[in-house]
């Protein structure tokens, strides 16, 4: 893909003047000043050292950094636990009594847990796990619904030097088998269910499901949250409060190396097997927290925050449970929907508890500009000082709207740019510092180096658009993919030699500032989540009626991209009603993946747009999914295929 078309797949973000610069009574209160961008750039290492020396180290390291790319070392010989981090070290301050976590939970009931309770339980949790026989370097699932256990379990995982890998409580019972598998995980940690949309929803099934796969777990540790009817393995099921509330409430941590596997989380890849990205401790820890400090200006005395992330994905590992936690901030947890028991409850939740700052996904953000200005309106939101941005990028005018409608025109804006694999933010405004524009990310934060470059690697000047990469180690990046070398090599450093390619495209407009313009390759983001279009399509070929499949990610207003299938139908089946198929394919696609992955449109069709080489030209699908003029079709072995398809989409039913 060459810069200039990775530049045509921006829309209407070419022409943004719009500035907001910081007010002077934030700026002057702002953790972040200026200097910090000249200090990091001054000596990188020195300035990430100073950051690391935020955290509670038992050794302090002997190097920064030892760098044999693409393989990074940092803080060489030092040695800490994340637990400690996140709590031993606030209760021994004498600051035991601050609120962690205001949980809420979906039917209205509610927790208020502090540091010292949150302590408690995860001591209590890490000697239920040792009894269970988990050691440190031991891989724990964790499938749980958005509750304080979920941040307890992985907490717990970090206390002992067992690795957690956390799986979104929304993947179907293949996708956890397949990652349990993968990770060899000994124990799964779940919940009988959990809340949502007003109804209890089962999570134990899927586990009882998935493992009927082959695979290595011994046990099964359950919370009970719906105390809805379970089936029960007495040989390999233990509920949590029978083995974890009879526990001693204090635990003597381990300290671990810098570089000791902290977490797996498993990301879409462009093959059908998803990938184990993999952090390690004193990293990671390093940056998490220095982002959230400096990101979200927080006070941790004072500030209410909440991050709307499940911890199921890597905004939650690093902006609910590390980064809040390490900074000693208090924050809410909510179970539920937006939208449940009606469509103001973030916004009352956010009134109730007087929060201050509130990052959320642009999909949230362009629901409530739907929903209409008076579901905001109708609650008192001026405790919000700070409002953020994540998972996608944000068009401006949703932007503007939540600055209007949310902030009133008194917040600044954080629109942060980051990856499961770079594990913490990277691109993104210092509030108080930098002079915003709607939609962009701006710059890389101090310490961090990103670059916009073309075809060869050389980066373009301002008004041009091409890749954005990487081109100097960071602390919290991912340090392989899990028990596959090659896979990691070739997926992230093979594209420009020695350098992190991110796959996605950026631009740089005539200020220099960096709008981010979506994948590159061939990974969808639906709603701030990543799918491969080759997830999806094996997905879809698996069912016994379809011969081939081809998948893209399609402009959607609401979700920034819907999923459209084109499906061939093998020989001899017949499209009964075509209605009736379409249904069951988007089912089976829920089953095999999840519903994050189910297409909004499926078509079948005859023949698909193949090179002569055979290769399908999933750009000109692309066109024809976001109703655009079909690009050139020259190079197709049937020209005609185009203008069927084309022809068949426009009769083809969106799901409802």
């Amino acid at each position: 893909m060459s810069s200039q078309s990775a530049g045509d797949s921006i829309e209407n973000l070419s022409n943004e003047d719009r500035h907001f610069p910081p007010s002077p009574a934030f700026a002057a209160q702002a953790n972040a000043k200026s200097d910090l961008y000249a200090q990091a750039d001054k000596d990188r290492l020195a300035f990430w050292d100073e950051q690391a020396r935020e955290l509670t180290w038992h050794k302090t390291w002997d190097q920064t950094l030892e760098w044999n790319s693409p393989y990074a070392k940092w803080f060489l010989g030092g040695k800490l636990n994340a637990s400690v981090n996140a709590l031993d070290r606030h209760v021994a301050a004498g600051r035991g009594e601050r609120i962690a976590f205001h949980f809420e939970g979906e039917p209205g009931d509610t927790r208020t847990i502090t540091y010292k309770e949150m302590l408690e339980d995860v001591s209590q949790a890490a000697h239920a796990l040792t009894e269970l026989g988990i050691n440190a370097g031991d891989r724990v699932a964790i499938y749980m619904p958005m509750i304080p256990e979920a941040a307890v379990a992985m907490l717990a995982c970090a206390r002992i030097g067992a690795v957690h890998s956390v799986v979104f409580g929304g993947f179907s019972a293949d996708a956890l088998l397949s990652r349990i598998q993968d990770a060899d995980a000994k124990l799964v940690i779940t919940a009988d269910g959990g809340f949502r949309k007003g109804a209890a929803f089962a999570l134990k099934p899927a586990v009882d499901e998935a493992l009927k796969g082959s695979h290595n777990v011994a046990k099964v540790l359950v919370v009970k949250r719906t105390s809805q009817e379970t089936a029960w393995n007495s040989d390999r099921d233990i509920w949590w409060h029978e083995i974890v509330t009879r526990q001693s409430k204090s635990h003597t941590p381990e300290f671990f190396d810098s570089e000791h596997p902290l977490f797996i989380l498993y990301t879409s890849g462009t093959t059908a097997k998803p990938k184990g990205i993999f952090h390690t401790t004193g990293g990671y820890l390093t940056q998490a927290s220095y982002t959230h400090r400096v990101v979200f200006d927080i006070k941790a005395e004072t500030d209410v925050y909440w991050c709307t992330a499940d911890v199921g994905w890597i905004t939650g590992h690093s902006y609910v449970v590390y980064g809040p936690l390490i900074n000693g901030a208090t924050q809410v947890m909510y179970e539920g929907t937006p939208d449940t028991p009606h469509k103001g409850r973030i916004f009352e939740i956010i009134a109730k508890y007087g929060v201050t700052i509130l990052y959320t996904a642009p999909t949230l953000i362009r629901t409530w500009m739907k929903w209409g200005d008076d579901f905001p309106k109708a609650h008192n939101l001026n405790s919000l000082r700070l409002l953020g941005s994540v998972g996608e990028p944000i068009n401006p005018e949703a932007w503007m709207w939540y600055r209007e409608v949310i902030g009133n025109n008194n917040c600044p804006i954080v629109d942060t740019w980051w990856q499961t694999e770079t594990g913490a933010i990277m691109i993104s405004p210092l509030p108080g510092v930098t002079s915003t524009k709607p939609g962009s990310a701006m710059k890389p934060i101090p310490g961090i180096s990103a670059k916009v470059v073309d075809d060869s690697g050389t980066p373009v000047p301002n008004g041009h658009g091409g890749f954005l990469i990487l081109d100097q180690p960071w602390p919290s990046m991912l340090r392989g993919v899990w028990g596959e070398d090659e896979r990691y090599k070739e997926t992230y450093w093979s594209r420009f030699q020695g350098i992190y390619f991110a796959g996605d495209g950026a631009k740089l407009d005539k200020d220099g500032a960096i709008w981010l313009m979506g994948r590159v390759d061939d990974v969808m983001n639906v709603s701030g989540h990543r799918i491969s279009t080759t997830e999806v399509e094996s997905a879809l070929v698996s069912h016994e009626a379809v011969a081939e499949a081809a998948v893209v990610g399609a402009a959607d207003a609401m979700t920034g991209q819907g999923i459209v299938a084109f499906v061939i139908l093998r020989g001899g089946i017949p499209n009964v009603g075509g209605e009736e198929l379409v249904k069951e394919l988007r089912a089976h696609v829920t089953k095999e993946i999840g519903a994050i992955a189910r297409p909004r449109q499926i078509m079948v069709v005859a023949e698909l747009p193949k090179t002569r080489s055979g290769k399908i030209m999933r750009r000109l699908l692309k066109d024809v999914a976001e109703n655009r003029a079909v690009g050139d079709a020259t190079t197709l072995a049937d020209p005609n295929v185009m203008k069927l398809i084309s022809e068949g989409l426009n009769s083809a039913k969106d799901e409802d």
